[in-house]
């Protein structure tokens, strides 16, 4: 049976990041931009990148982008009233985290990063044929109180 698993995600939540930078719609796309090349990833497309409704959604308001991936994607979500930002990183590839969290510091400059590292597909690759298979074996009643199993 194999251990190896279909991909591999990084969840960074950064906190107290520099004023201003959860609005920096060119910061944030070059981040995107950059990371995806920092970790030898290779984009399906440019990064796209949007701006929330401030007036609608005032606690919301930042940006929300992602940078499609051949191996997944990458994705940000910034929270400008609390100078808080989201992102995760997810390669069906294994990456260098400590490569995603210094880009995330050069790029935000926050005061805490908390992260979180999560292998999924765990039985992606499992090679029992019996996993997750139920077998049903056909009853024959001989009599009301014997019943025999055959196969």
């Amino acid at each position: 049976m194999s251990n190896k698993v279909f991909g591999y995600q990084l969840l960074l939540d950064l906190y107290g990041c520099k004023k201003g930078v959860c609005d920096d719609l060119s910061l944030c796309y070059q981040f995107l931009d950059d990371i995806v090349t920092a970790l030898g990833m290779e984009k399906q497309s440019p990064p796209s990148i949007f701006r929330s409704d401030a007036v609608r959604f005032p606690d919301k308001a930042g940006l929300s982008g992602w940078a499609p991936l051949i191996e997944s994607s990458i994705v940000i979500h910034t929270l400008s009233p609390t100078d808080f930002i989201s992102v995760d990183v997810y390669c069906c590839k294994k990456f260098a985290n400590k490569t995603a969290e210094d880009i995330c510091r050069k790029f935000f400059r926050p005061k805490k990063i908390d992260m979180q590292y999560i292998e999924r597909g765990m039985d992606y690759y499992k090679v029992d044929s019996t996993y997750h298979t139920l077998t049903v074996n056909k009853a024959v009643v001989e009599s009301p109180e014997v019943v025999v199993c055959q196969k």
